[in-house]
């Protein structure tokens, strides 16, 4: 459960991000990360020294080596010694460790990132090591399979079909046309089944990418940032990790999520939700109860660019950018990670008057 969010403001004060890419092999996951913590430090004019907790996301099963996320901190400078933490998950995760850290007292900025590289090996391969290692791994169900599946249920409960999936995805990256970062801008034909229901236009690009943000409490995020993105609220929650116990129609752990976060109490004008395939944007937006006046996925959202460990921070980050620049007031952020929407983070940036 979330920690009461009353003894202290905690805003995103500044975001960046790399230029996403199918590959991206003449850089090593260092060389990838040290632009992007370079240009998020200028952004508030902090330098590492500043910095009182650093927290970063991202997945030795990527790098294919364990430890790999100790050679990243040569990207942030390990010495003099530095309060630090990881976690394997998505670096929307890091995120809500950092923000914790905040709450608590115990640093009054953060540095948070998230990175990968899928480019070397077959992420959907890799991805199965996520599943139940007794019942479902031996099976070796796929990403993309386990998806279908979750497209399957909703058209055969009526509720969506094959033309909604297109017109989500071509929404999507006619968006992604004004974000320079994307991988994957404008629209496109929707292509041939990779998995039926599913076309490769419902489905995520394969990319390299990372993304960093830094967050601050009360003055001090004023100081640092114009219009900070206060965080109003942030949960995680899970769904069960058996599939076949699951409705995969719905996301009780998403809806529960935003409540708990205070995403109901108000409505919001933005939403970034972290939906790598076109039906779960479907999902997510019935259990985030977001109606047709809500603006999901200004950014394009994980269509166009879908680089693992970092994509759901990115969504938390194109949250925050809206409101920093006066685009959005209140604004819903949501990450995923896990097979068909197996875990959900939300949390509810607002901006001030």
């Amino acid at each position: 459960m979330a920690p009461t969010p009353a003894a202290r403001d905690v805003a995103i004060v500044a975001f960046a991000q790399s230029d996403h890419r199918r590959r991206s092999d003449e850089v090593s996951e260092v060389e990838l990360l040290m632009p992007v913590l370079h240009q998020v430090l200028d952004a508030t004019g902090l330098k590492t020294s500043d910095i009182g907790f650093t927290c970063s996301g991202s997945s030795d099963y990527l790098a294919g080596r364990a430890f790999s996320f100790t050679m990243a901190l040569d990207g942030v400078g390990a010495w003099p010694p530095i309060s630090e933490s990881h976690v394997e998950m998505d670096g929307a995760w890091a995120l809500y460790e950092a923000w914790v850290k905040i709450l608590t007292g115990e640093a009054d900025t953060a540095l948070v990132y998230g990175y990968g590289k899928s480019s070397p090996g077959e992420v959907r391969d890799v991805l199965t090591r996520q599943l139940d290692p007794y019942y479902v791994a031996p099976l070796w169900p796929d990403s993309v399979a386990l998806a279908a599946l979750q497209a399957q249920a909703l058209i055969d409960a009526g509720e969506t079909d094959e033309p909604a999936l297109a017109a989500v995805a071509a929404r999507s990256r006619d968006a992604a046309s004004a974000n320079s970062h994307a991988q994957v801008r404008g629209s496109r034909p929707q292509g041939d089944y990779l998995v039926h229901p599913l076309r490769t236009g419902d489905c995520p690009p394969i990319g390299d990418g990372a993304a960093a943000v830094i967050l601050a409490a009360g003055d001090r995020a004023r100081e640092l940032c114009a219009r900070p993105a206060w965080i109003r609220g942030m949960d995680h929650r899970i769904e069960a990790h058996g599939l076949g116990v699951r409705d995969l129609t719905d996301s009780p752990s998403a809806r529960l999520a935003a409540e708990r976060a205070g995403a109901f109490e108000r409505p919001v004008d933005t939403a970034e939700l972290h939906a790598p395939f076109t039906s779960q944007e479907v999902i997510l937006r019935k259990a985030l109860r977001l109606g047709g006046d809500v603006t999901v996925n200004p950014s394009g959202g994980a269509l166009a660019a879908n680089p693992v460990m970092a994509a759901g921070l990115i969504r938390l980050g194109e949250a925050a950018a809206r409101i920093h620049r006066g685009e959005s007031d209140r604004a819903l952020a949501h990450a995923t990670s896990g097979p068909c929407l197996q875990q959900n983070l939300v949390a509810v940036l607002e901006g001030e008057s």
